[in-house]
């Protein structure tokens, strides 16, 4: 087996050669004889002559091959009591008929439909079911306000919607009904028909002319076939969250997507058909759509659909609980959520109960992987812990160690290294390469791998001016970084988290890597804040673990950052909170905290978690 220097080398000298290999592994209605159309660059198409079917490659070509029986989907719901598995005979049969329900509903190849359900079998299968017909399916996650789904309405315009009645979340009941009837009196567009699966916790008692339900939509309906497409059609449109104005809808191809999954989930993921991968997220992220339902499937493997949190579903056992229960291989979840885990249960006594034999890997994205949870986890569960850094916009990791080519070392606080087709690096202010260790901007060579957002939905000039302007001949991550003598990559947060404190450039996260290294700290933010003497200066907020004494935590914390970054951090005043405001997707919402900070008010992302907690910390942000 080919090393990961001499597999990544290869990527970047024969792309063609590398990628050609690679789609092999899919199933094509028309194989590619093209690899890369660079035509019109710097927007780029890859397997432009191909044709095939996502839906087909994710069930269908599994069942032909005599997998039917094999276990594709497990619904495990905790909130609701519900445990269901699927085959990929049953999923696939589910699949096709919501598909002719679509059909008989007027959706056909190319026509968008909105996704706005919880985390329930049916969501995966509505996805599935648009992949089949060819139509661009776009979800928006389950309990978005009025407001944002309104805006992704007008801008994707589809032709049906499909949506649960409800949410369902530990002690609570979230109705979705009274959020789409908003939203749909604020978009200008309205679908032909919106389809209501109606759940037994709160169903709608009264539905609107153009609604009909799920079950009435699937009634006496004929199972739908797969739709060939070309490998450049959208299979999807997934908006970025936060966005204000018109939102950012990050495209996803059928082809590239489906080559560049089904191959990081082999190579970077280690994982093969027939084992069981729990992606511990939500499919209205990006996570959800890569690793819960599009990466496992096509491979053939079992995903996990878990309808509960890390802690209160009911415990701190709660992913132990799942992962032992399925015997899951490997699985993938949030700094944030481990974070959680640990600031309930630090000595880890919820996990002794279970049985995880079978785990042998746990890959961490979507928030910065500081070295004591990276080092909590690896001595709790005894087995690697892999951070891996990517974006919405890549779909699939940038950087990782890639356990299926080479077991590289992990390195606390770095995701390890590029993965193939990624042209990695830091650069200056000019786009100059920086030497290993000097901080700067992180970008990606083009063309971006397979499985990249070719371009925003409908806004080519957008995509540009967003993405590859800054830096000729680059993506612009929005991350800034350093590299180490070895070629590991270290990400330090988003470039406006780099603060200037009397002309010194200062990283915010490198504060957080040392606030997070206290014994009694179980999670951290450090913003900057306007100073009108050094221009800015850094505030820090704490989480301490339960039962940790607080006596002389702040002192210490601002005597170890002047230690170990220097007086220059300037770090002068460190709060204890209960809790940080933080997105559904477990991001900490540092720039609306900044944004409070500096002016007293700051818009409030839709995608937040509780209100509650960022109104808490309002006082302590501006007095």
């Amino acid at each position: 087996m080919a090393d990961y220097r001499e597999t990544y080398q290869r990527s970047i000298a024969d792309p063609d050669g590398f990628w050609r290999d690679a789609a092999a592994a899919i199933s094509w209605h028309v194989a590619p004889t093209r690899i890369l159309d660079d035509s019109e660059a710097p927007i780029f198409r890859w397997f432009p002559d191909a044709e095939l079917n996502t839906c087909y490659n994710a069930l269908d070509r599994h069942v032909d091959d005599g997998h039917g029986d094999r276990a594709a989907l497990v619904h495990d719901s905790p909130v609701t009591g519900v445990t269901r598995t699927y085959s990929y005979g049953q999923l696939r049969d589910e699949v096709a008929v919501f598909a002719g329900a679509l059909r008989r509903l007027g959706v056909e190849r190319g026509d968008r439909v909105v996704i706005y359900m919880a985390m329930v079998p049916e969501t995966v299968i509505a996805m599935l079911a648009c992949a089949r017909l060819g139509a661009v399916h776009s979800v928006v996650f389950g309990g978005f306000g009025a407001r944002e789904l309104a805006a992704r309405i007008d801008d994707a315009r589809p032709k049906v919607i499909v949506a649960t009645s409800c949410g369902v979340e530990a002690g609570r009941v979230v109705a979705y009904q009274p959020m789409l009837d908003a939203a749909l009196r604020q978009a200008a567009h309205r679908p032909d028909r919106c389809v209501i699966l109606q759940r037994p916790e709160q169903p709608v008692g009264v539905l609107a002319e153009r609604d009909l339900t799920w079950a009435e939509a699937v009634a006496d309906v004929a199972p739908a076939e797969c739709v060939p497409v070309r490998a450049t059609d959208p299979l999807y449109i997934l908006y970025t969250s936060g966005t204000t104005g018109r939102p950012k809808g990050v495209v996803r191809d059928n082809g590239g997507h489906a080559v560049a999954l089904r191959w990081s989930m082999e190579h970077i993921f280690g994982v093969r058909p027939g084992e069981v991968f729990w992606a511990a997220s939500d499919v209205g992220w990006v996570v959800g759509h890569s690793y819960i339902v599009y990466a496992p499937l096509l491979t053939g493997a079992t995903t996990i659909l878990y309808e509960g949190k890390p802690v209160g579903t009911p415990d701190a056992g709660a992913f132990w609980r799942v992962a032992a229960q399925h015997r899951v291989t490997s699985m993938f979840t949030a700094p944030t959520a481990l974070r959680a885990i640990r600031k309930e249960d630090p000595e880890g006594k919820f996990l002794f109960p279970y049985d995880l034999s079978a785990l042998r890997l746990l890959f961490l994205a979507g928030e910065r992987l500081d070295p004591q949870t990276y080092r909590w986890a690896g001595d709790l569960l005894g087995v690697p812990v892999i951070d891996n850094w990517w974006q919405t916009e890549t779909g699939w990791p940038i950087a990782a160690s890639p356990r299926g080519i080479e077991e590289l070392p992990t390195r606390p606080g770095s995701p390890s290294v590029p993965m193939p087709g990624y042209r990695v690096r830091v650069v200056d202010e000019s786009g100059n390469d920086l030497p290993p260790g000097a901080e700067g901007a992180i970008v990606i060579g083009l063309p971006l791998p397979p499985g990249c957002l070719p371009t925003l939905w409908q806004d080519d000039e957008r995509y540009v001016r967003s993405y590859l302007t800054t830096f000729q001949g680059n993506y612009l991550t929005g991350d800034g970084g350093r590299f180490d003598e070895d070629g590991y990559l270290y990400v330090l947060g988003r470039t406006d988290d780099v603060i200037n404190v009397a002309g010194h450039r200062l990283s915010t996260g490198a504060m957080e890597e040392v606030l997070a290294a206290h014994p009694a700290v179980a999670e951290c933010a450090v913003i900057g804040v306007h100073d009108p003497v050094k221009g800015q200066a850094p505030r820090a907020f704490v989480v301490l673990k339960s039962g940790a004494d607080p006596t002389g935590v702040e002192a210490d914390l601002i005597a170890r950052v002047r230690t170990e970054i220097g007086p220059v951090a300037a770090l002068r005043r460190v709060d204890v909170v209960p809790a940080l405001p933080k997105t559904r997707s477990g991001k900490i919402l540092r720039a609306t905290m900044r944004g409070i900070a500096d002016s007293g008010d700051a818009p409030i992302p839709s995608t937040i978690e509780d209100p509650a907690v960022l109104e808490a910390l309002r006082p302590l942000l501006h007095p």
